[in-house]
């Protein structure tokens, strides 16, 4: 038998020149660091590298089911710690198999995720905008949970709960707006799923905000990546301690990112040296198209003011409907689809494409959304980010206008699904990311209603 092409890692170009290095801890899911993560270089003053997940959709088109799958699979590291037992090994999951794109892998790990389990009472809460679905998922794991994600989002006629800062994001502030904030007073434990726990600081100042609010005892930290050191989990063992309190932390992976001295001025400096990406001009070379999804009266797009059980049994029934819907619209004679979504609205495409790659037989299906993250793109296959797409903010956000980014979309998709909610399906959006794409492949549109919540 022949040996398989060696494949390399997508965060071979950042080492090499930056001196980045992962060293694994954990596995307890038999995935380790380098499985997990690529390396990318930020456009920010507070933090060089990027750290780019293979199993969230955010940057890199991946297959739905393993998106979903993954995050299934740290919800059920989460139901162990609300059980109160071990963390269960999960070793022997087809997670690494789907990682390496063996075919039928990612549909295996997110079907034997999906047998019913009793459903566990919980808040759930995502970090915007890039774990909004990955908290979705863990709170579709536990069954009974209710989810909550935070926004940058200003909705009138909703009042803010609270507020907190990401200390290295690009954009900072964070919303809570929920749609009935009684749904959050109630003594259950509290899950907060992030995609990765660099310092975990940004967590722990969650867990003292909302604590503030309304005590509770029993707090889970989930994220894909832990990355922190014995003084950051000294730190949140003394938040526990002093809010008397029970915090414990779940990840896919464990382990460490080692960063050399002045490696942010040597990440700026990288970055300056490098050409900016010069956009091709916009080419009306393919058609763009709309397809009306019926999207369930009254379901919530996502959880941005609330995701309760009865959304998501009611999600799940209409699915395959509207997967059909789509897969209708989009003709004949393709074999690569891109189902991209928008900032916060990650999971109702995420949900969408996974619907998708089960109804389409034999076509390769991936995911991704858009992002405020400004990150260079370097066309080399030891790099993360091989192409990126600038374009005009098109959903009035309240940090005014400015450029966003869909990244690694240039890669041969023969279609494009664009999801987007009615308060980004503006001019704006035909005026620039719609330009973009529709250079690249057809585009069909699919729009759902963004809920708002009681005003």
């Amino acid at each position: 038998m022949g040996r398989e092409p060696e494949v390399t890692w997508a965060g071979t170009w950042v080492a090499e020149r930056l001196g980045v290095r992962l060293t694994d801890g954990a596995r307890p899911v038999g995935a380790g660091l380098s499985d997990l993560v690529g390396l990318a270089v930020r456009r920010n003053p507070r933090r060089a590298h990027l750290l780019v997940s293979a199993v969230l959709g955010k940057h890199a088109p991946t297959d739905p089911r393993l998106v979903y799958g993954a995050g299934l699979l740290l919800g059920d590291l989460v139901r162990a710690r609300l059980s109160g037992v071990d963390v269960p090994s999960r070793a022997d999951t087809p997670l690494v198999d789907a990682l390496r794109g063996t075919p039928g892998a990612a549909a295996a790990l997110r079907d034997a995720l999906c047998e019913p389990q009793e459903p566990l009472d919980a808040i759930v809460f995502g970090y915007a905008e890039t774990a909004t679905a990955l908290g979705h998922s863990v709170a579709d794991a536990l069954g009974g949970a209710y989810y909550l994600h935070s926004t940058r989002r200003p909705v009138q006629g909703l009042t803010t709960y609270g507020g907190f800062e990401e200390e290295h994001s690009h954009a900072t502030s964070h919303m809570l707006l929920p749609a009935d904030p009684g749904d959050l007073d109630r003594d259950v434990p509290m899950v907060l799923v992030d995609d990765e726990l660099s310092t975990g600081r940004t967590v722990l100042n969650t867990i003292e905000a909302l604590h503030a609010v309304r005590p509770r005892r029993h707090y889970v930290v989930a994220a894909l990546v832990d990355l922190r050191g014995d003084e950051d989990r000294a730190r949140m063992d003394a938040l526990a301690a002093r809010l008397g309190a029970r915090i414990d932390a779940v990840a896919l992976a464990g382990g460490r990112v080692g960063l050399p001295d002045g490696i942010l001025d040597a990440g700026q400096a990288l970055a300056a040296s490098l050409p900016e990406p010069v956009a091709a001009p916009a080419v009306d070379a393919f058609p763009v198209t709309r397809a009306r999804l019926d999207w369930p009266s009254g379901l919530p797009d996502g959880g941005r003011h609330g995701f309760l059980p009865s959304h998501r049994a009611r999600l799940a029934k209409d699915l395959p409907r509207m997967a059909d819907t789509i897969a209708a619209a989009l003709g004949d004679g393709f074999s690569r689809v891109l189902v991209l979504g928008f900032e916060e609205l990650m999971y109702a495409p995420l949900r969408l494409g996974e619907a998708l790659a089960d109804a389409l037989h034999g076509v390769d299906v991936r995911y991704s959304t858009t992002t405020r993250s400004p990150v260079l793109a370097v066309d080399d296959p030891g790099y993360a980010i091989r192409t990126r797409l600038a374009f005009p903010a098109h959903d009035d956000p309240a940090d005014g206008p400015g450029e966003r980014y869909a990244y690694n979309v240039s890669s041969g998709f023969d279609r494009i699904v664009f999801v987007v909610d009615d308060a980004g399906d503006t001019d704006e959006l035909a005026k620039g990311l719609l330009a973009g794409l529709r250079a690249l492949a057809p585009v069909t549109i699919v729009t759902v209603p963004s809920h708002r919540g009681e005003a």
